[in-house]
């Protein structure tokens, strides 16, 4: 006898898969396909680039970044 996966099953399975793509990206390494961890990202752009392009002076100041700032103090 086949056995067939349920409605339900089917639903979970796609919505697992969804959250699955969201969280990882597949890339080649050594010819051979890896899931690796999506990087970061604010409002689409990653986070480095985010808070380069909108700098926040209290944050740049807290972890000593103080070149980005120049001259803005």
């Amino acid at each position: 006898m086949k056995n067939t996966t349920t409605r339900g099953q089917q639903i979970a399975r796609r919505k697992a898969k969804s959250e699955r793509q969201k969280l990882y990206q597949t890339v080649f390494i050594n010819g051979k396909q890896v899931r690796v961890k999506r990087p970061d990202t604010v409002e689409g752009t990653p986070a480095d680039e985010f808070m380069r392009d909108n700098p926040d002076p209290l944050w740049q100041f807290e972890p000593e970044l103080e070149e980005i700032l120049g001259d803005e103090r």
